[in-house]
């Protein structure tokens, strides 16, 4: 089968590689759709931190916002499984652990993830093997455009979760990136009054498309009551920006990681009274961002700016922007 495999930094090809054989309590996904992120862009330029750690190295498979229909079972597995539309969880536990006992496997210790961590190569590729118990069925009123934004969205659905926004909340989000505007989507859906930081007018421009009419540069931004702040970019310095922001007795929700370290002042999070919660992965979030894309609470769609072949991949990854793409931030892959 074709597979993407990043082979070294600023280097990816698409090679022959053997097809997967599903392990006991695996099954085998042919995969339709699937998407790139900002870590799938990190592996590629040899930034990601799991690269400096030892969780990941050189040639790797990347891949993990998919989605797919079953095609072959492991020992043990119900055949039924073959012909359903699934998508998948990110973050496989090692099902023994103190947290993977608790439901907290997207913790584990000893956990792989698909197309990130411990090898288990992911699903930019025809077909991708994944334990039985990390997949979600799909219902039909979500198509493959919108499970290949499940994962993404699964992120986005809990950070509004650690907000816990109640209608009519102010609620500003930093970094109109994918999981900024899906947070924002999510924010809106609960009833928030929902206000962006963009980078630029470009940013703005497109935030503004899907609906938002609040959208501020730093520059223009109003001094306003935040009763929660979604802090979802890159920026080293927003997370400490969105701790001076928030009301006291807000909320702050960490989801966004910068390449280098980000400093807050634990002073200013005590005297404020402000909870801080950090979103590590979707896991938890991703049956109720399937039911809200089912039920058209959030629809992804606008933000997917191309859908491409997996050989226009390597191009993507190092920058090229194919012709014809839309504004969106996300690019998927039609397999």
């Amino acid at each position: 089968m074709r597979a993407l495999v990043i082979t070294a930094p600023h280097r990816a090809e698409i090679q022959e590689v053997p097809d997967p054989e599903p392990a006991a309590g695996e099954v085998v996904v042919d995969v339709r759709r699937a998407g790139i992120c900002g870590t799938d862009i990190e592996f590629f330029t040899g930034e990601m931190a799991y690269l400096h750690a030892g969780h990941a190295a050189y040639p790797m498979r990347i891949g993990h916002e998919w989605t797919g229909t079953v095609s072959d079972v492991g020992a043990g597995i119900d055949r039924a499984w073959i012909g359903r539309r699934v998508t998948g969880d990110t973050m496989l536990g090692c099902g023994a652990c103190r947290r993977c006992e608790h439901g907290r496997q997207h913790v584990c210790e000893n956990r792989l993830e698909l197309g990130i961590r411990g090898g288990k190569a992911g699903a930019l590729a025809e077909k991708v093997a994944t334990p039985v118990a990390s997949l979600h069925r799909l219902p039909d009123g979500v198509d493959d455009a919108m499970a290949a934004m499940v994962e993404p969205g699964g992120n986005a659905f809990r950070a509004v979760q650690g907000a816990s926004l109640r209608p009519g909340d102010r609620c500003l989000v930093l970094g109109p990136g994918t999981i900024g505007l899906l947070s924002a989507m999510f924010a809106r859906a609960a009833g928030a009054d929902v206000h962006l930081l963009a980078r630029d007018d470009r940013a703005l421009e497109f935030a503004r498309s899907l609906g938002f009419d609040h959208i501020w540069t730093q520059e223009r931004m109003p001094q306003l009551p935040w009763d929660a702040v979604i802090e979802a970019s890159n920026a080293p310095q927003l997370p400490a920006k969105a701790l001076e922001l928030v009301e006291p007795g807000g909320r702050v929700v960490y989801i966004g990681l910068a390449g280098t370290p980000s400093l807050i002042d634990t002073r200013d999070l005590a005297l404020k009274d402000v909870t801080a919660v950090g979103v590590l992965s979707a896991s938890p979030g991703l049956a109720g961002t399937i039911d809200a894309y089912a039920a058209g609470v959030v629809d992804p769609r606008p933000l997917i700016a191309a859908t491409v072949a997996l050989e226009e991949l390597p191009a993507i990854l190092a920058g090229e922007r194919p012709a014809g793409a839309g504004p969106g931030p996300k690019f998927h892959v039609s397999l």
